[in-house]
């Protein structure tokens, strides 16, 4: 996002005026999205909660074991479903109906609030070593240079992070990360961002 402020920065007519203003319009910007991205993840969670309360209480009222055993098997990774014998799953329910009575709705727990502000700090901090350079260096093309460099840097530790993650190519992804980036940039300057 930042990107795509300091991007559409007009180099040979920017002043420190313009900096300041496209330093204010990068961080409000991420301002906004972090708060949407942190409320996108409440959202989530709520309806995953919603999803698994529902599921509980299907597994509990039917009296089908196979139907019990369907609905355990599609909530759990494939690998560990089709790991359980027919007698595991039926355990597992009968787990189910001594635990007792669901709550009647799902809930929001402090650890999603904790999550969503997490959320919010990570999209708004990311800003900042993007616009340091903005702020210690005078002349504005330096600054863009020395910005955009931070950028891809950040993108690339972003592309390795997630390849240790997904346990693929850290240095294809750090690569592709940045590839992707750049095209992303591109599109958003084009349409007008």
């Amino acid at each position: 996002m930042v990107l795509t402020f300091t991007g559409s920065l007009s180099i040979s007519e920017a002043g420190r005026e313009d900096i300041h203003a496209m330093l204010l319009g990068a961080l409000g910007c991420n301002i906004a999205w972090g708060v949407i991205d942190g409320v996108f993840y409440l959202m989530g969670c709520l309806a995953e909660r919603g999803r698994n309360l529902a599921i509980y209480r299907a597994v509990v009222r039917t009296a089908d074991p196979f139907e019990a055993r369907r609905l355990i098997a599609e909530v759990l990774p494939p690998v560990l479903a089709s790991a359980l014998a027919p007698e595991e799953f039926d355990r597992l329910r009968q787990r189910l109906l001594e635990i007792g009575a669901p709550p009647q709705s799902p809930r929001l727990t402090p650890a999603d609030w904790r999550g969503a502000v997490g959320v919010f700090l990570l999209v708004f901090l990311s800003t900042f070593p993007v616009t340091v350079p903005f702020i210690v260096l005078q002349n504005p093309m330096a600054a863009v240079r020395a910005s955009n460099v931070v950028a891809i840097v950040m993108l690339f530790a972003a592309g390795v992070a997630y390849g240790r993650v997904v346990e693929r190519s850290r240095w294809m992804l750090g690569i592709a990360m940045v590839i992707l980036g750049a095209a992303l940039v591109a599109l958003t300057i084009v349409f007008g961002g």
